[in-house]
């Protein structure tokens, strides 16, 4: 166990890759849903530490959780600060979503707070990132280096200025669109409000033009379609709570009906 690598390599080669994948927020500060979710074969994760009670410790066990179940254990990091990063790199995450990434300053700064070789990432060997000290320090660079995902969240009026810059970053991996955060910096009336949607058009375009995957929020597998056809290739679905809720409801429903 001490010479397997934390990180998921595979989920950031099948996110370039720009294949289908699938995954949900985590809302809830357990290991119990990522660990059933992977079993059921999820593709991967986000545990969400700017919208939900998360410390580190639990950020830590549920990234053990993940690491156990085989699914890919993403952070929504609380705030785009190189320390938030590491905290969640070092237990292990296979790679972080990044808020208001704005600007294409703003997206070289956290791209070199995920890299060793390229970047500035703190160094230490010492947590689950490293094996608990097992690799030696040419070995966690490489390792890290080659698997650690980084995702920016594009949320902010803003950043559609300079969204081919920010595409254009090396060691960004993909943008994440932020449907609702975008609606609500517009002051448009939803997330599928006219000019939303052509704020995320004119992101999987520059997407497209950079060769970066997408990824985006959605309903249900119908949802998913028209975003599909824009491009995107990785959809977040609901959440622990969300889905909980759903399986709850149709129940009480089914019951009802007796």
């Amino acid at each position: 166990m001490a010479s397997q690598s934390t990180e998921n390599v595979g989920f950031r080669d099948r996110l370039i890759a720009k294949e289908r994948l699938v995954g949900t927020f985590i809302k809830t500060p357990t290991s119990h849903a990522c660990e059933i979710l992977g079993a059921l074969g999820m593709d991967f994760v986000v545990i969400d530490e700017e919208h939900a009670p998360f410390d580190r410790a639990q950020i830590d066990s549920i990234l053990l959780g993940c690491l156990y179940s085989g699914i890919a254990g993403l952070v929504r990091v609380s705030e785009p600060t190189a320390a938030r990063i590491l905290s969640a790199l070092d237990c292990g995450a296979t790679g972080v979503l990044v808020p208001h990434v704005n600007s294409a300053e703003k997206a070289r700064k956290i791209a070199a707070a995920t890299r060793f070789g390229r970047g500035n990432r703190g160094f230490s060997n010492s947590p689950r990132a490293g094996g608990y000290g097992t690799r030696t320090m040419a070995e966690h660079i490489r390792l890290s280096d080659a698997a650690v995902t980084l995702i920016a969240m594009i949320e902010d009026v803003e950043a559609l200025d300079e969204i081919d810059e920010i595409l254009a970053v090396e060691d960004l991996d993909g943008v994440f669109i932020g449907r609702g955060d975008l609606a609500v910096a517009m002051k448009a009336e939803n997330a599928n409000a006219p000019e939303v949607t052509a704020a995320v058009e004119q992101i999987c375009a520059a997407a497209k033009r950079r060769g970066k995957p997408v990824a985006v929020m959605v309903g249900s597998a119908a949802d998913s379609a028209r975003f599909r056809a824009m491009g995107a290739s990785a959809f977040i679905v609901s959440s622990d709570q969300g889905l909980m809720k759903q399986a709850a409801a149709r129940v009480l429903r089914d019951f009802a009906e007796l």
